[in-house]
């Protein structure tokens, strides 16, 4: 949920889903529809279809035990290098770095070059102290968004000063380092935007292409085109001339 999104948007769409679905069993049982409902308002609804997957595949495939190995976890649906091991560190506590945005910009700064991706995690594995990979990650990611910020590091005040290549001088390597932020397009008006609009309207009942058009903000045509990409990924059910949720 995180994803993308902000915190203070995710934590009551948080709270409610877990109450409605407090086990894998529980999604994995559910509708892809209710999920999506509740999911609403959090954009990138493929995240929802994914995260009910993996709640599926753990639920048949691992007796409910979600995996704990990073092997496993990448053959869940929708979890990349970063999720399987966040799920590692801060769900079991294994000693494995995670590297988000905040993360990749402190170790490519202290290296004074961007890194690729291979390159930062082999470098934040290596920091890692043994016993200590949950303290040591959260340390890391606060630091990153706190102190070592996109637009204005604290580099005078820097307790990694006399370690790190580049003190906030010449180009930062930080953006052209994997991971790294990069700006989102426009929502206003975007593809997202009229995506959105169609899960919410067809949440509250079945409707039609035109209906969803007006809905949308879009021509028939652009409607018509965004329906059915939201059909072939399983977010929307046609039946005849009307879509429901799965």
């Amino acid at each position: 949920m995180l994803q993308q999104t902000s915190v203070a948007r995710v934590l009551p769409k948080f709270e409610a889903f877990i109450d409605e679905f407090p086990t894998p069993q529980h999604l994995a049982a559910a509708p892809l529809g209710d999920a999506l409902r509740l999911w609403s308002g959090l954009g990138y609804p493929r995240r929802c279809r994914n995260l009910r997957e993996a709640a599926r595949v753990v639920h048949e495939e691992f007796n409910g035990e979600f995996p704990r190995s990073l092997e496993t976890l990448l053959t869940l649906p929708g979890v990349g290098q970063y999720t399987a091991r966040a799920v590692m560190a801060f769900a079991f506590e294994h000693d494995v770095a995670v590297v988000d945005t905040n993360v990749s910009r402190v170790l490519s700064r202290l290296e004074g070059k961007p890194l690729k991706a291979k390159e930062l995690q082999t470098l934040a594995d290596s920091f890692v102290p043994q016993g200590l990979g949950w303290e040591w990650n959260q340390v890391m990611m606060d630091f990153g968004a706190r102190h070592c910020t996109a637009r204005q590091p604290l580099c005078a005040q820097c307790p990694l000063r006399q370690q790190c290549a580049w003190r906030g001088n010449g180009d930062d390597p930080a953006p052209a380092s994997a991971g790294a932020s990069k700006p989102q397009g426009r929502f206003e008006g975007s593809d997202r935007q009229a995506r959105g609009r169609a899960l919410r309207a067809v949440a509250d009942g079945a409707t039609t292409l035109a209906r969803l058009a007006k809905v949308m903000g879009v021509d028939n045509e652009r409607a018509k085109v965004l329906v059915h990409a939201l059909v072939d990924e399983g977010l929307l059910v046609r039946t005849g001339n009307r879509f429901t949720l799965p």
